[in-house]
């Protein structure tokens, strides 16, 4: 496993933690306050800012308040350089089933996350 794969499965593994627990103040950690959320799964735009998602999430009911069993998964992550990868993750709220393509930057030592563009259906429960 190389260093640049191993500095960034653990931003991922907070990443999955923040929405298992809907906890922003883990989300914070890994996303640029500059970050975009994009979906199109529905045949129309959603696109939200930080400031848009935060309420989103404190909002809603964690996954781990109803014990639902974890389902999220690294698919793979690809870098484009030293500072910049792609991962494709995959995760599950409710029957709600998500592949993310998360874009990752490192600005002043650190990965975060500068966009979230996913597709999102509903499964079997």
């Amino acid at each position: 496993m190389s260093a640049l794969f191993q500095e960034v499965v653990p931003v991922l593994n907070t990443y999955f933690d923040g929405l298992y627990f809907s906890d922003t103040g883990r989300l914070r950690q890994v996303f640029h306050p500059r970050a975009q959320y994009v979906c199109a799964s529905d045949g129309s735009l959603l696109y939200r800012t930080m400031d848009d998602y935060f309420p989103v999430v404190d909002a809603r009911p964690a996954p781990a308040s109803r014990n639902e069993p974890r389902r999220d998964r690294i698919v793979s992550i690809a870098f484009a350089g030293p500072v910049t990868a792609i991962a494709t993750v995959t995760c599950a709220i409710g029957t709600r089933h998500f592949i993310d393509l998360l874009s990752l930057i490192k600005l002043d030592g650190r990965w975060q996350i500068i966009s979230k563009v996913f597709h999102a259906e509903e499964q079997a429960a």
